[in-house]
């Protein structure tokens, strides 16, 4: 065991020593170190309830013959963050989960893991510890939260994300601030991540896909028994998987990494993801880029929509079957011998999964379109590519061209949607908001909230080098790379120039010439850093491109 150079020998008395000082007698400390890492905190309330789920871990560990020991990351909840500084700093959490994990395993050389995430950055900065450590590991999320209801109207589904189109409504008269009020009371019933398939349940169900997680793992609601069970039965399963040697690197290859994305396209996940899952194959060392996820698009057609495509919820897509149901439906586009941490094929896994609602997980025969829910742009304006979920857009704005409002930040964008200062038909850009620009790549939800409450979503588009939240709807083309600090073509971008927009054939181009693009952006003083200090200084100076899955480059790049 990899344990024991800490505490076989008589060189090792003093870490015995310290191992009986936390209470372990020398069963406990003869059997395999589990370690359980948790993502615990009080302020969010997709993992105030995460010490339940750790326990149940740590009883499945214990009874299957090992010995856990509990560790903490840090946990960013995004819809803090929302409009705020606070936003700088969520994608930049990934980083530092996956650092932190490494450190505490290699310096403790723990055996094996159980991994207890739930929302959006701290899933995928699990992944990527795990693929860099390659000790056996098993993921248990804490699951989704239930969505709210309006008293004498249930058939109203609330959620946080839906607050900011209500918000939209307060400032164009719509609603008033009393009904908002009583909105935000119950939106929330009680903890789980954001009960949509936004980036939190959309990697929790792709921990299924990709074979880290059991079955229901990114579905059963978080107040269900069936959650406890289901970490008890991973406390367990980490020990056949020690036992069998299954590492991360066996479960997550090139076939997985794909079935990941075909399971993306079919239910219309977050667009997150896709900086997601190209990180955790680069730590996988998986190669994947822009144009495989498109050809994957091509290939897979769309059978889920969920919120705030449609009403349907994370419960419905459970009690429709999950996961599972949707690959078994899919099975003609999958690679079923995959291995996963069952200790079973995929194709073993699927093989008893039905579906159960025809509503939620449509068939084959009857998509919501023929191909996936996520598309890739290229063109002129992001020669590296951009990133829509085109299953939220509005038929009409699929293509679509007009002149561009450009804002250098999304204060100003956000300053202009509540003076109602954007006109219908005009596109709205927002740069200076990628992984270096920003920095840290923060959300605009609420400039494309705003632009629905605002009732202009079937009229006005918005292109930016910053990201959106899962809850995003409309024309929303995120990602856009290069970004403006890097001085790709968006910087170059003014008020009035024609931007066209081309979601079928996957591209996105402004109407000017090459020359002068190039003309404009070597015009442009050099971009200068927005923080001198910090966290985000050195994040500025490591990270790559949105193309690359804005992961961290080897050494550090200049950074004004």
């Amino acid at each position: 065991m990899r344990s024991d150079i800490v505490k076989l020998g008589v060189l090792r008395a003093s870490q015995r020593a310290l191992l009986h000082s936390v209470g372990c007698d020398d069963r406990e400390i003869a059997q395999p170190l589990i370690g359980v890492v948790n993502s615990f905190t009080e302020i969010m309330p997709g993992h105030i309830h995460l010490r339940t789920i750790a326990e149940a871990v740590k009883a499945g560990v214990h009874s299957a013959g090992g010995t856990p020991f509990e560790f903490n990351t840090i946990a960013v909840c995004d819809g803090f963050g929302q409009g705020n500084i606070g936003m700088k700093y969520s994608l930049p959490s990934r980083e530092l989960i996956a650092d932190s994990v490494e450190v505490m395993v290699e310096a403790h050389q723990l055996d094996a893991l159980v991994f207890i995430p739930n929302c959006d950055k701290i899933v995928p900065g699990m992944l990527m510890a795990a693929a860099r450590l390659n000790i056996p590991a098993i993921f248990v999320s804490g699951g989704p939260m239930m969505s709210g209801r309006l008293p004498g109207d249930p058939s109203t589904r609330l959620n946080a994300g839906y607050l900011h189109v209500v918000s939209g409504e307060v400032i164009r008269g719509k609603r008033s601030e009393a009904e908002l009020k009583q909105m935000e009371e119950v939106a929330c019933p009680g903890y789980g991540s954001c009960s949509g398939m936004w980036t939190a349940n959309t990697m929790n169900c792709l921990t299924e896909a990709i074979g880290m997680g059991l079955p229901g793992n990114g579905t059963i609601p978080a107040v269900d028994a069936r959650r406890i069970r289901l970490a008890k039965q991973a406390g367990r399963q980490i020990m056949n998987l020690l036992v069998q040697n299954i590492c991360p690197l066996d479960i997550i290859t090139p076939e997985s990494i794909r079935n990941a994305f075909t399971v993306l396209m079919a239910f219309a996940g977050s667009t997150n993801v896709v900086l997601h899952l190209l990180s955790i194959a680069h730590e996988a060392g998986v190669p994947f880029n822009h144009s495989d996820i498109n050809e994957i698009r091509t290939n897979t057609p769309l059978l889920c929509k969920f919120h705030p495509a449609t009403d349907y919820d994370l419960v419905d897509f459970d009690q429709a079957g999950g996961t599972m149901a949707l690959m078994n439906e899919l099975k003609g586009v999958l690679n079923l011998d995959v291995k996963t941490v069952t200790g079973k094929t995929l194709g073993d896994n699927i093989a008893v999964a039905k579906v159960r609602d025809r509503n939620v997980i449509r068939p084959l025969s009857d998509p919501y379109s023929k191909t996936g829910g996520i598309t890739i742009l290229f063109g002129n304006l992001a020669p590296d590519g951009a990133v829509v979920k085109n299953a939220a857009v509005a038929p009409e704005m699929m293509v679509h061209h007009g002149p561009a409002r450009v804002f250098d930040s999304e204060e100003d964008a956000i300053k202009a949607l509540t003076d109602k200062t954007i006109k219908p038909g005009e596109i709205v850009v927002v740069r200076y908001e990628g992984p270096r620009g920003g920095p840290g790549f923060p959300e605009l939800l609420t400039c494309t909230d705003l632009i629905i409450g605002l009732g202009l979503d079937r009229e006005v588009a918005l292109i930016t080098d910053g990201r959106f939240s899962g809850a995003t709807s409309g024309a929303a083309i995120g990602h856009v790379s290069p970004e403006a600090a890097s001085r790709g073509p968006i910087a170059a971008v003014c008020d009035g120039d024609i931007i066209r927009i081309d979601i079928p054939n996957c591209r996105l181009d402004l109407e000017l010439s090459e020359a002068e693009i190039s003309k404009r952006l070597s015009q442009l003083p050099e971009f200068e850093f927005k923080f001198k200090k910090g966290y985000l200084r050195r994040y500025a100076e490591r990270v790559t491109s949105a193309s690359t899955g804005a992961i961290f480059y080897t050494s550090p790049h200049k950074v004004s």
